[in-house]
C-alpha cells in the first residue's frame, strides 16, 4: 500500500513538474514574440536565440511527464490515471521539432546577412572618417603656405624643444619626472632616449608637429580600429550563428525522435488493441 501511493504520488509529482516546464516553455515564447516585429532581421535573431536558449526546459518537461506515465504504467497497468496527455505532448514535441528545424537555417541566413550589414557600416564610418581628416590636412596645409602661420608652428616647436630641454638639463626635475607613477611608461622611455641622445628630441618634435606625419599616423588608428572592430563582428556572428545553429539542430532532432518515435509507437498499440478486440 506504502509503495502504490509512493509511486502515484511521483508520477503525479512529475506531471505537475513537466506540465509546467511545457507552459512556461510557451508562455515566455508568446512574451517574447512582443513587440511583434516579424521583418526586423534583428527581431528575429533575438527570438531564435532566446527560444534555442530556452528549449531545453520543454524537452525536460517531456522527459519528466512520460517518465510519470511510466510509473504509472508500471504500477496499474497499461491503463493510465486520469487525462491521459501523453498524444497531445507527442504532437507538441513534433511541432517543437519542427520549429528548431527551420529555426537552424533561418538563423544562420540572418546572422550572415546582419554580419555583412555591420561590417559595411564599420567600413562606411571607417572612410567617412578618413575623409575627413583628408579634408582638414588638405586646409591645414593651405594655411601653412601663410607665412604667419610658419612662424606660429615654428614657435611651438621651439617651446616644445625648449621645455624638454629644461626637463632634461634638471637632474632633480628628470628624476621626478622618471619616478612619478601617474606619467605612462612609453613617455619615460622617451625622456630616456633624449636623454642619451638630444637629437632624437629634434626628430620627436618634428614628427608630431609634421601635419602629413600627424594625419598618417590617425588614419593608422582609424583603420586598425576599423579592422579590428570587423573582425570582432565577425568573430560575434560565426560564434552566434555556431552556438545557435547546432543547439536548434540537435534540439530539433531530440523533439522529431520524441514525438514521431512515440506517435508511430501509439498508432502500433492503438492497431494491436483492436486486434485484441476484434478476436
Amino acid at each position: 500500500m506504502v509503495n502504490r501511493f509512493a509511486a502515484l504520488n511521483t508520477a503525479l509529482t512529475l506531471k505537475v513538474v513537466g506540465i509546467i516546464c511545457i507552459l512556461s516553455f510557451f508562455v515566455d515564447f508568446v512574451i517574447l514574440l512582443l513587440p511583434f516585429q516579424p521583418t526586423d532581421r534583428g527581431w528575429q535573431i533575438s527570438i531564435a536565440t532566446a527560444l534555442v536558449d530556452r528549449g531545453i526546459v520543454p524537452l525536460v518537461g517531456l522527459g519528466l511527464l512520460f517518465a510519470a506515465y511510466w510509473i504509472d504504467s508500471a504500477d496499474t497497468g497499461d491503463r493510465p490515471s486520469g487525462i491521459d496527455l501523453r498524444f497531445p505532448a507527442l504532437i507538441i514535441s513534433s511541432i517543437l521539432g519542427l520549429m528548431f528545424l527551420l529555426i537552424f537555417p533561418l538563423h544562420l541566413n540572418n546572422v550572415r546577412q546582419a554580419s555583412t550589414q555591420t561590417v559595411n557600416q564599420i567600413s562606411q564610418d571607417a572612410d567617412q572618417a578618413e575623409n575627413q581628416l583628408k579634408n582638414q590636412l588638405s586646409q591645414f596645409q593651405a594655411q601653412l603656405n601663410n607665412d604667419q602661420a610658419k612662424a606660429q608652428l615654428e614657435q611651438l616647436r621651439n617651446q616644445a624643444r625648449a621645455q624638454f630641454t629644461e626637463l632634461l638639463k634638471d637632474e632633480q626635475k628628470y628624476k621626478q619626472a622618471l619616478a612619478n607613477p601617474q606619467l605612462p611608461a612609453e613617455q619615460k622611455e622617451l625622456l630616456k632616449k633624449f636623454k642619451a641622445n638630444p637629437q632624437e628630441l629634434d626628430k620627436f618634435i618634428a614628427q608630431r608637429t609634421d601635419p602629413q606625419g600627424v594625419a598618417n599616423q590617425r588614419l593608422n588608428q582609424i583603420r586598425q580600429r576599423r579592422d579590428e572592430a570587423e573582425k570582432q563582428a565577425k568573430d560575434n556572428a560565426w560564434k552566434s550563428g555556431l552556438r545557435i545553429g547546432i543547439s536548434s539542430l540537435l534540439l530539433s532532432i531530440g523533439y522529431i525522435i520524441i514525438g514521431w518515435t512515440g506517435l508511430r509507437g501509439m498508432g502500433s498499440l492503438q492497431g494491436g488493441g483492436r486486434k485484441a478486440t476484434a478476436r
